[in-house]
């Protein structure tokens, strides 16, 4: 088993607990199950509530976590503490192999955002199983390849585009068919303006005027947790047409 670090946060949970299975973890699919069994049992388990902080980037714990159940947030902070979201993981996805990789300083932190059950395993063990499955390995490659799309994807937003420009941006991404009335559009449930703001890297008040701008032009409307689209042509119009942005209040 992984040393125990105390470092990380939450309750340890006995080696043979119900719920130590990483047969969810789409990283092991077509495992052999004395194969897994041997990675869960070199695993340190644990349990973290909501909101708790599993990785700082001051942390010197270089492990890889894998979600066994529940969400989890990779978020970092500016030099003024404007949280800045990365990604959202959930039950099967992993985190920390960057550190576990080239044994450097984690590059963010992670919050739990459910109550979560996870596996530590240590980096020199996290380097075999990629050196002994060359399915680990390919699987690897393909999430960093997403990362480093995703990293230029938003380097490009926040170099062409405005902050206005980034929250209709994330509204649009966030927008699906609305399942009782035809060519209607709505987002549900309708995430909190700190949300949104850490995923267009601006601020909470920055998103309450564009949603108080974009309600006064007609364009969307809030009904309790549901946002109802008014305008999607309108909305994706307001990305890219400047012109328009500053018409309802954009800069």
């Amino acid at each position: 088993m992984t040393e125990l670090n105390d470092e990380l946060p939450g309750a340890v949970l006995p080696a043979n607990s119900p719920g130590n299975s990483l047969a969810g973890v789409k990283l092991f699919s077509g495992f052999a199950p004395d194969e897994l069994s041997h990675i869960e049992q070199s695993c340190t388990w644990r349990k973290c509530k909501a909101g708790e902080e599993i990785l700082t980037p001051q942390s010197s714990n270089r492990d890889v976590f894998f979600i066994a159940d529940g969400e989890v947030r990779v978020v970092n902070y500016s030099l003024t503490g404007r949280e800045v979201a990365y990604a959202e993981l959930k039950s099967g996805d992993f985190f920390g192999e960057l550190a576990a990789i080239d044994g450097e300083a984690r590059s963010a932190a992670v919050v739990a955002h459910t109550t979560c059950t996870f596996a530590a395993l240590a980096p020199e063990l996290f380097r075999a199983v990629i050196a002994d499955h060359p399915s680990v390995a390919i699987a690897l490659i393909e999430k960093l390849a997403r990362i480093v799309r995703i990293c230029d994807d938003r380097i490009m937003d926040l170099a062409t585009l405005g902050a206005h420009q980034r929250v209709y941006r994330e509204l649009l991404k966030l927008v699906s068919e609305d399942p009782v009335r035809a060519n209607s559009w709505l987002i549900y449930p309708m995430p909190t303006q700190a949300a949104i703001a850490a995923k267009a890297s601006t601020t909470r008040e920055t998103v309450a005027r564009v949603m108080s701008q974009l309600a006064n032009a007609g364009i969307v409307e809030r009904k309790s947790k549901t946002l109802y689209i008014r305008d999607l042509e309108r909305l994706d119009r307001l990305v890219s047409n400047v012109g328009e942005a500053h018409e309802t209040g954009g800069r």
